[in-house]
């Protein structure tokens, strides 16, 4: 009979702390490791190689102290519900066989106990932890309050962090790989346009820009969506500054402002990088 425990305090709650509770109270047992496979459902979706070939090291000199938990989905092959780097790194070790605990468990016990075990570790990166997140309100209707009590995270945290979904898919995919911070995702989703966001993502990584750097350029973006308001209005009342506008970003490739007051005004043509700037450069032949 599988040992019973209470989800929302954390792994403690789940996994002692003194792997010898593993062999006493649990039906801790050998099972080969290739009877065993990944959760295609948990959260974490990353793994870093050279910590799982530490890990691999490790697991050759010392074995596996602390048991994969396992849930069976066919006579003799299992899921894995927490213990995943382990599972690598043996594989990777030659290991034939894994300790492990087979536990009777519904899948939002699944999900929640593979977030809750990557948050601790701090595993997830801010997309996936977002992703679970998500999926635990939407599949199984509970609330942010109710998930905050559960994993053990204020609410607000939670919402900010779910926020990053609504970025633009290329930013996002810049913060799974760490070329974005988390920290610059929240600044750019003050800008609802996401192609914007990403050209200016394009910007942060170009010039390798600060979180404080990315706020400074998006006030200038913003005082400058303010002013093409205003060219806008004047290009509604006036049909020929609107074509000139048109046909300059149509043979640029990019956004050109036109302004005009009294037969004199300017003429702006925007670029987002270094290469951007020589490709504007070459079409005028300077």
């Amino acid at each position: 009979m599988a040992k019973k425990f209470t989800l929302g305090k954390g792994l403690g709650a789940l996994i002692p702390e003194d792997p010898e509770d593993f062999r006493e109270e649990n039906n801790n047992i050998l099972i080969s490791i290739n009877k065993i496979k990944s959760d295609e459902e948990q959260p974490r979706k990353l793994f870093d190689s050279e910590k799982i070939a530490e890990l691999a090291e490790s697991i050759k000199a010392h074995g596996i102290i602390q048991p994969l938990i396992l849930r069976k989905y066919m006579a003799d092959k299992y899921i894995i519900v927490a213990g995943e780097r382990r599972w690598r790194a043996a594989k990777m070790a030659g290991l034939k066989d894994v300790p492990a605990i087979i536990m009777e468990l519904t899948e939002r016990d699944i999900l929640e106990i593979s977030l809750i075990e990557n948050i601790q570790r701090q595993d997830l990166n801010p997309i996936e932890e977002a992703l679970a997140y998500r999926k635990l309100l939407n599949d199984f209707k509970i609330t942010q309050e109710e998930l905050s009590k559960r994993i053990g995270k204020s609410r607000v945290a939670i919402a900010n962090t779910m926020r990053l979904t609504n970025l633009d898919e290329r930013v996002q995919q810049y913060i799974i790989e760490s070329i974005l911070s988390e920290g610059h995702g929240r600044v750019l989703l003050t800008i609802s346009d996401k192609q914007k966001q990403y050209e200016l993502s394009q910007q942060v990584i170009d010039e390798k820009l600060s979180v404080r750097e990315l706020e400074r350029l998006i006030k200038r973006f913003n005082e400058q969506e303010e002013k093409e308001k205003v060219i806008w209005r004047s290009d509604d009342l006036n049909p020929y500054y609107k074509e000139i506008k048109n046909q300059l970003q149509n043979y640029f490739g990019t956004k050109v402002n036109v302004s005009n007051k009294k037969n004199k005004g300017k003429i702006e043509i925007e670029y987002y990088s270094e290469e951007d700037l020589q490709r504007i450069l070459d079409i005028i032949n300077i």
